[in-house]
């Protein structure tokens, strides 16, 4: 085996798994299981899972290779692209149905764009005409210079007048077309139908060989520059463009061995967020949720385990046994709270400081990792390693990033400042009552308004903001069972894709999760 310091450990961020150079390691590693699979039928629309669990890993191997006759490909929404959106709002008085529109005409164009000839089935019946025909009016607009990205398909929206001239130029419109065309052809929403009308009229001519999907990430973070409205409005439109292009256009295409289809990529907080109808319906019959939770003693079978072990696995020169590799560079064991367990493997260690997340596994390694690089250690991980407080200090720091991140996409950065400060309320109390709770809690809003006019809403009263710290997994709480033994109820373990939101539990006992300790300051009770 390889010294650990000099393994590779990959990406926390899958999206460098696209650089042609990385894509052989992501195919090595990826787990291939029933969510791949789930990603496969006609009828999913969005890939849900808080951050961290993989979305966008699932979204670039499909991407990297033709998978299962399906092709594949990525794009990613970048704060620039929500920019130009409030500029076109500003401009064109936009409304919700408006966004609509503009995206299902950015997401028809970058599918057209897209199309490899060699997907299209041939044969003397094919009709292939008219999807050159729009590309060639493409290929005019933009003097050959188009590039399959989504800002750069702005563009041609901000302009809808000069596209609809350059469109009806060469895809031709019939002299009715025409008349009815030059009444309005001012209007924005007239316009932008028309070349929505283009690109549907051609994808419907299609008679493909492969199914072809589209991934649009980059939703889960609000950019600060952008105002959380602003926000909204245009994310609420994308979903509501991906939902009515699945459901009331691609499946009408017909006598088509391939499908199109588009797929978001989501957290369930912000899809909870976007007021879609019959939701519980979406995410029954529509999605994708991905779940890695496993138990302490069943861990050896999860799919987490299963990642992190190829993960390590990767750069050995020869195939070995499941699990061998990951007990070769972890080999300690700890002590367990459980009657039923003598001892604790090393892979519960770091379920105890993680969210069940591939990337906090991942994470946990390379950070290890960095620390054997720094002083020239060629061992293998070992159990002072792991209780090295440079590592448990960098790894909760990770965490508390991973929760700024979930904050940003409602709240200014202003709010997460004042949020940390209700842990210095807790005189260093990582587990406490739920009348200490309220003490900290009067205490912490006390110190708020006298540095802020109002509180956000999220800590308006003690029962929410005790909910808030449920829901972003900053505690659990502690149920006591039958026979006495502390029960912990965790949010990221009871969500399911059948209940979002549990609720958390008043007038019990709460944890601080363990990853967080050293970013918190909590874990060792202080006197003031």
């Amino acid at each position: 085996m390889k010294p650990f310091k000099e393994l590779d450990l990959g990406f926390g961020d899958a999206e460098n798994y696209n650089r042609s150079e990385n894509k052989n390691q992501l195919h090595q590693i990826f787990v291939r299981n029933r969510y791949l699979d789930s990603l496969l039928r006609y009828s999913t629309y969005f890939l849900i899972g808080e951050k961290g669990t993989g979305k966008t890993a699932y979204a670039v191997f499909m991407s990297n290779t033709d998978y299962n006759n399906t092709i594949s490909e990525i794009k990613f929404i970048r704060e620039t692209d929500y920019n130009k959106f409030i500029a076109l709002k500003n401009s064109n008085n936009l409304e919700l149905s408006d966004y609509v529109s503009v995206w299902k005409v950015i997401i028809l164009m970058l599918i057209s764009t897209s199309i490899r000839e060699s997907e299209i089935h041939v044969s003397v019946f094919s009709k292939r005409n008219k999807l050159n025909k729009v590309r060639e009016a493409i290929n005019e607009y933009y003097n050959n210079a188009f590039a399959p990205e989504i800002m750069n398909t702005f563009t041609l929206i901000e302009n809808s007048e000069n596209a609809y001239q350059v469109f009806s130029k060469i895809a031709g419109l019939s002299s009715k077309d025409q008349q009815t065309q030059s009444i309005s052809k001012q209007g924005f929403q007239t316009n932008l139908f028309y070349i929505q009308k283009q690109f549907e009229d051609a994808l419907s001519q299609l008679r493909m060989n492969k199914n072809h999907v589209l991934f649009i990430d980059g939703i889960d973070i609000r950019p600060g520059s952008i105002r959380y409205n602003d926000y909204l409005t245009c994310i609420k439109g994308l979903a509501n463009a991906v939902w009515s292009l699945n459901n009331d256009f691609f499946p009408k295409i017909k006598d088509t061995q391939g499908r199109i289809r588009v797929v978001l990529l989501i957290r369930p907080d912000i899809l909870n967020s976007l007021d879609l109808q019959n939701l519980t319906a979406k995410i029954k019959d529509n999605s994708v949720f991905l779940d890695w939770r496993t138990t302490y003693p069943a861990y050896r079978d999860s799919l987490l385990f299963e990642l992190a072990d190829r993960l390590l696995a990767y750069s050995q020169n020869q195939p070995a046994e499941k699990g061998s590799v990951w007990d070769y560079y972890n080999p300690w064991t700890t002590y367990t709270t459980s009657p039923d367990r003598e001892k604790d493997d090393s892979f519960v260690s770091f379920l105890k400081i993680s969210y069940s997340r591939p990337r906090d596994i991942i994470t946990c390694l390379q950070m290890l990792q960095e620390i054997k690089k720094q002083i020239n250690d060629n061992t293998v991980v070992s159990l002072p390693d792991f209780e090295n407080d440079v590592f448990l200090k960098n790894y909760s720091e990770y965490l508390m990033g991973g929760i700024k991140d979930q904050l940003a996409f409602y709240y200014s950065s202003e709010d997460y400042t004042m949020f940390l400060h209700f842990f210095k309320c807790l005189d260093g109390k990582s587990d406490f009552s739920y009348d200490e709770y309220l003490s900290a809690y009067n205490e912490f809003t006390e110190y708020f308004l006298t540095h802020h006019n109002e509180i956000p809403e999220f800590t308006e009263e003690p029962e929410k903001f005790l909910q808030f710290l449920y829901d972003t997994n900053v505690l659990c709480y502690i149920d006591t069972s039958e026979n006495g033994d502390p029960f912990f109820s965790w949010c990221y373990r009871d969500r399911s894709m059948f209940n979002f939101f549990p609720k958390v539990k008043y007038h019990v006992r709460y944890r601080i999760h363990y990853g967080l300790h050293k970013a918190l300051k909590v874990g060792t009770t202080l006197t003031r």
